[in-house]
């Protein structure tokens, strides 16, 4: 238990985060980390090799985020569902409209190339660790990469 405990303490900001960024939606996040964790949890004396548990937890969320998105739809936000208190904290942002793009260009992206940016960009993986969660060769999670920040300036310079 206090094992667990401590490497959960380590990487629960990452998958929070990814899980975050993947479902855009902070109720759906946390329950997919929950559901993530909950099965960790329960599986733990399972895992061989305790170096690669935080590997082994993010392909855990990968699947649990996956499931929700089958059945959970993502949206865009109508810009008159916006309440106030959003709108305040909006205009306070220095570059809205940039991140606004960003996010755009990320959200054109293919389920995969989204996941592996998301790992890479907020998570801090390397390719060799996304292609360990993803059951990949990390040549080609390097140039799936590459091909989605391509694609996502392509997009930027319209």
């Amino acid at each position: 238990m206090e094992e667990f405990i401590r490497h959960y303490e380590k990487i629960y900001p990452q998958m929070y985060r990814t899980a975050w960024f993947y479902l855009r939606n902070q109720q759906e996040a946390e329950d997919a980390v929950q559901d993530a964790v909950l099965t960790a949890y329960e599986k733990f004396e399972q895992l061989k090799d305790r170096e690669k548990f935080s590997a082994w937890i993010m392909k855990i969320l990968v699947n649990r985020c996956r499931k929700r998105m089958k059945t959970w739809f993502c949206r865009e936000e109508d810009i008159e569902d916006i309440s106030p208190a959003q709108e305040k904290a909006l205009s306070k942002e220095i570059d809205f409209a940039m991140a606004s793009a960003v996010k755009q260009a990320f959200w054109e992206l293919e389920e995969e190339e989204r996941f592996i940016v998301a790992l890479s960009v907020l998570g801090g993986y390397t390719s060799e660790e996304i292609a360990g969660i993803l059951d990949k060769n990390h040549s080609t999670v390097r140039s799936r990469y590459r091909r989605a920040l391509q694609k996502m300036r392509r997009r930027l310079e319209v």
